[in-house]
């Protein structure tokens, strides 16, 4: 159950009338942090199959050279042309991760059961903040809306527009937490070769580049947040449920989630895109003719070259 639902209910006991009381803010961040750790133990394997799907139809998208060995793909250089230009030739390659279940299996097997759990410290660091900055505000902005506007309940532009602005700075917060945690997720690191590419990244690009990817971010988290609250609230709405049951919220948060993930998916794609870049720049830079860097250009390179499909990669 998200924090603003829950309430507490008590029974006066000089005339039996039902008093409810809303969740004080400590509270909001108390609920909505414990939820969001649990959370993350149980949905990080998720999250690494997710980004390694993602990831690897990216790599043959770039003429890179690879090395395969027992299943398991590693980058040995990029395929350069006499004149210092990226080639333009193609080659076949063997798939590596046919599906989710066939990810989860060679995960398992070439790296140890502990890699589908790859960036949970770091999942685990960004949880509190993110839920506690995001739930709470969207739970403070929705009433002031309210409030201030005279808006019913049911008008949907209301959790809308609270739930897209506490998006925008709960994932302009912990964006370079994001960047770590998603390049752990695509392949396996360890925290000192982490270390020693987010130090390159800031001496040749600047601090700021580890907001690296926060554009694509903003683009999948800001509709989804608002295609989540509107459905969410809506569905309570249209079932009568003021305060509603665990059941209920269970259910609507994950219909609400469900539509909002798969329609924001393409700019998730993007997102792991551009952060798995991380420790690749100096390459990329030397070689790459041209650098796509703006989400537009990405999502039309990556459906020129593999299809409406990879813009899902992932979803399962």
């Amino acid at each position: 159950m998200k924090a603003g639902e829950i309430s507490r209910s008590r029974i006066d006991s000089n005339n039996n009338s039902k008093i409810t009381t809303s969740l004080t803010p400590f509270q909001h961040m108390a609920s909505s942090s414990t939820g969001a750790l649990v959370t993350s133990v149980f949905v990080t394997p998720l999250d690494v199959v997710k980004i390694r799907l993602q990831a690897q139809q990216k790599e043959f998208m770039r003429n890179k050279c690879f090395l395969y060995c027992n299943d398991v793909v590693e980058h040995a250089c990029f395929c350069v042309s006499g004149t210092g230009t990226t080639s333009s030739y193609s080659y076949k390659h063997p798939r590596y991760f046919s599906g989710t279940l066939d990810a989860f299996i060679k995960i398992t097997r070439t790296e140890g059961k502990s890699s589908l759990w790859s960036g949970l410290p770091t999942a685990l660091v960004m949880a509190a903040p993110a839920t506690v900055i995001y739930f709470t505000l969207y739970d403070q902005l929705r009433a002031c809306l309210l409030h201030h506007s005279n808006a019913s309940k049911q008008a949907l532009w209301v959790p809308m527009l609270a739930g897209a602005t506490a998006r925008v700075i709960a994932v302009t917060v912990i964006s370079p937490l994001e960047l770590i945690r998603t390049k752990m997720q695509s392949k396996k690191l360890s925290y000192s070769e982490i270390g020693k590419a987010i130090r390159s990244l800031v001496q040749l690009k600047g601090f700021l580049s580890l907001w690296r990817g926060l554009g694509p971010t903003v683009l999948r988290d800001v509709p989804l947040s608002s295609i989540y609250w509107a459905s969410y609230e809506h569905l309570k709405f249209r079932f009568q449920m003021e305060q509603p049951s665990f059941w209920f919220s269970f259910t609507a948060g994950a219909t609400a989630g469900t539509v909002a993930a798969v329609l924001t998916l393409p700019f998730d794609v993007v997102k792991t895109h551009r952060q798995i870049e991380l420790g690749e720049l100096d390459i990329h830079t030397k070689y790459s003719n041209r650098q796509l860097t703006s989400t537009y250009d990405l999502l039309t390179h990556i459906y020129r070259q593999r299809g409406v499909k990879a813009l899902y990669a992932g979803n399962v």
